[in-house]
């Protein structure tokens, strides 16, 4: 006879007794997501020792794992997990969950599956579908479950389970925030110089801002242009131009912005409704003069870009190939570093000047300058200079630029 053994106290013996006879079988479970070291025991008789010259025998149990031959159990027997899933090996994204898993009894884990399902329900208007179908993981000790085709910024559970209804994991995620779409409906009051655009809805990410990017030209003067790049909050659907002017071009762009980075941008030029009233900022070119290809100089009239409320006097003169007008607007808005031989054909920054008053500047001359190089002009090239102001703030910059095409 075997006594009932003293092992894990949540293992469920079948039949449960409290004692067992010699090669009675007993079935070993555990509860809901673990399982015995052994699924089968049996109670067995073991030589002992020999005492006056006559065996004795002692109790032993055996075990064995499905259709595994007997084995003397050693040590005791519990309720293990049956499947492992390391938290840092979840890999999740905007579309899809990766989880890699690992089987402690590779017998039990036939027919093992995994399915992922929407948590809740989509709140309007974020149209979201139902996962359909889930997958029969391969037969081993270590595997891979990937949910596939999810949505953006969704919560859904990822449950890996036995057939019928054993759970052997179950875990709620939410997938990661995308770019959003492209704004809609964007539209300038001409009369107010506000402009307006709907708010987008958070269904690939929470909506931290817009960001704008606002370039207006003078018909009256071509020369002329001024970009001015800014955020406002997530909550803010229009924005008061500070300087609208009814001639004047504007071109704008709005882009959402999630944790994730900007979306698509929707771009709209709205063309100078009337005559300007006034005339555009101080800064208009006259053209370059005193052009010299065998010294790669040319002289510039350069007059100081002034502006209500702004008392900065810092210009940069850039140089860049020729541009269409289309392209004078990167230009102006670039981040720009000083000449570079290897990237002469790129954008740079030639000079900084403290212009208070109209003075004519020789472009071209090869001095160096706090750390910019005047670089000499090719005899055959076509250029694009600009002077520019910059102002910058923390939500905002803003670049003006007087643009004048040189020749050598």
């Amino acid at each position: 006879m075997c006594q009932r053994p003293q092992w894990d106290r949540s293992l469920q013996l079948t039949p449960d007794q409290r004692n067992y006879k010699q090669d009675d079988e007993v079935l070993l479970s555990c509860p809901e997501g673990l399982h015995p070291s052994f699924t089968d025991v049996k109670c067995e008789s073991e030589l002992q020792y020999f005492s006056h010259g006559k065996p004795v025998y002692g109790e032993v149990w055996m075990g064995r794992n499905g259709t595994a031959g007997w084995i003397h159990i050693q040590s005791d027997v519990d309720c293990a997990e049956l499947l492992q899933v390391v938290p840092e090996t979840l890999e999740v994204s905007s579309t899809s969950i990766k989880l890699n898993w690992t089987c402690t009894f590779p017998d039990a884990c036939q027919d093992m599956r995994g399915i992922c399902h929407l948590v809740g329900l989509p709140s309007p208007p974020c149209e979201t579908e139902e996962v359909t179908g889930g997958e029969i993981l391969q037969n081993g000790q270590k595997g891979t479950f990937t949910c596939p085709l999810l949505h953006p910024f969704t919560p859904y559970s990822v449950t890996i389970y036995l057939p019928p209804r054993t759970v052997l994991f179950t875990w709620q995620f939410q997938t990661k925030e995308t770019v959003p779409d492209k704004p809609q409906n964007l539209s300038l009051d001409a009369s107010a110089g506000v402009l307006r655009w709907s708010a987008l809805p958070p269904c690939k990410g929470e909506i931290l801002g817009y960001q704008l990017s606002i370039t207006a030209r003078s018909a009256r003067e071509s020369s002329f242009l001024e970009v001015e790049r800014l955020r406002v909050n997530g909550s803010v659907t229009e924005y008061k131009l500070p300087d609208h002017r009814p001639g004047l071009t504007y071109v704008v762009t709005v882009q959402g912005l999630t944790a994730a980075g900007a979306g698509a941008a929707s771009r709209q030029e709205f063309p100078g409704s009337g005559l300007e009233t006034s005339a555009p900022l101080n800064g208009s070119s006259s053209g370059a003069h005193g052009i010299s290809p065998s010294q790669g100089t040319a002289v510039l009239p350069l007059r100081p870009i002034t502006e209500p409320h702004t008392a900065q006097s810092e210009h940069q003169l850039v140089v860049a190939a020729r541009q269409d007008p289309a392209a004078l607007a990167s230009v102006c808005s670039a981040d720009l570093q000083p000449f570079n031989a290897n990237q002469q054909h790129r954008a740079y920054v030639a000079a900084v000047l403290n212009l208070t008053a109209p003075t004519d500047f020789v472009l071209g001359d090869g001095t160096l300058r706090h750390g910019y190089y005047n670089a000499p002009l090719q005899p055959d090239g076509n250029y694009t200079v600009l002077l520019r102001l910059v102002r910058r703030g923390q939500q905002a910059e803003k670049f003006t630029c007087v643009c004048y095409s040189v020749s050598a």
